[in-house]
Parts: structure tokens; C-alpha cells; sequence
């Protein structure tokens, strides 16, 4: 990861479910009683916060698109994760979704790159070739593999190496360690 010459210019693109949050398989996180941050996670965004410019979810929640939920919920969701992570003094700088179903086949969606591209619109001063994303689904890696940014894949549930992701971590919090031991 020497190469990847980070430096605090750098923009961080995380993906929420399996990566920050305990995914609810086959089911969605509708309320804020059903969010339970992964182990290390506020540390590792917290140390994540020294290392990077900024630091963006990006998620599908196409619970909103079937009607299972609302933006409102989703809202409540993502300001009961930012109160979570105060703990460790972490923070995300913004947080961007799509509620379109995966049927719609939405350029807002990942793989498609419309979340980036509002993120961009809202923090000019982001580089693709200067931000990791990380995911641990095919769409997160292709998403990020488009728009030239390095990507990290989060193994769950046994999951192998993914083939064309970067790297590969048990685990967010692994992947900050790294870069932190790296810098």
C-alpha cells in the first residue's frame, strides 16, 4: 500500500452494511434498534478521520424503493450511526443512498456512479485517483474500480479474496490498521 502514496488529500468512500453496521441478511436495517456497529469500527473511522480528507458512506437501500421503509427512517438510521461513532470522536462527513429498486437499473446505484457524482458536486476537491472505496459486494468494488479509486474488499461470512479488488480485510477496522502502520 506504500504505492498507493496516500496522503491526507485523500477521500475515503465506505460502503454501510457489512462494512460499518452489522448486515440483517436477506432483510433490511429499518430503525435505529436494529443498527449495531461492526466491532472497532468508531476507532478505525476515528483514525481513519487523521488520514483522510474526508470520509462518505454510499449505500443501496432499495428498502426504501419497496416500501419498506422511508428516507426518514434512513435519515434517522445515519444520525444515530454519526452519534455512535462520537464516541471515539470518528465522524463521516456525509452520507449518500439510493432508494431505487435494482430492477430500475439506476445509474444511482452502485455499481453505477451517481452516488460519487453527488458526492463530488458536493466536495469539489475529490479525486477518484486519490480515494479508496470499500465494500464487501461485487457492486462496491465495481463502483470503485469505474471511477479509478483503489478498493478494498471486506470478507464476511467465509467469504475468499475478491479477484479484482486491491486488497483484501477481515474487516474495516484491519484495513485502517494497515494504512495507519503504513504511515
Amino acid at each position: 500500500m506504500k504505492d498507493w502514496n496516500l496522503d491526507k488529500s485523500w477521500t475515503l468512500f465506505l460502503d454501510r452494511d457489512g462494512v460499518i453496521n452489522e448486515r440483517i441478511m436477506d432483510n433490511y436495517v429499518k430503525r435505529t434498534e436494529e443498527f449495531v456497529l461492526l466491532p472497532g469500527v468508531s476507532k478505525a473511522i476515528s483514525k481513519a478521520n487523521h488520514l483522510f480528507s474526508r470520509i462518505l458512506v454510499v449505500t443501496n437501500q432499495q428498502g426504501i424503493g419497496k416500501g419498506l421503509m422511508t428516507e426518514r427512517n434512513l435519515s434517522d438510521v445515519h444520525s444515530y450511526c454519526s452519534e455512535l461513532l462520537k464516541s471515539e470522536n470518528a465522524r463521516i462527513d456525509a452520507y449518500y443512498f439510493a432508494p431505487n429498486l435494482a430492477a430500475e437499473n439506476s445509474s444511482l446505484r452502485k455499481p453505477g456512479s451517481g452516488m460519487a457524482l453527488l458526492a463530488k458536486a458536493d466536495f469539489p476537491e475529490i479525486d477518484f485517483e486519490k480515494s479508496i472505496m470499500v465494500g464487501d459486494s461485487d457492486s462496491d468494488i465495481e463502483f470503485g474500480r469505474k471511477l479509478g479509486m483503489k478498493t478494498v474488499f471486506i470478507r464476511y461470512n467465509g467469504a475468499t479474496n475478491h479477484a479484482s479488488a486491491d486488497l483484501t480485510c477481515d474487516s474495516l477496522e484491519s484495513f485502517i490498521n494497515l494504512l495507519d502502520y503504513d504511515n
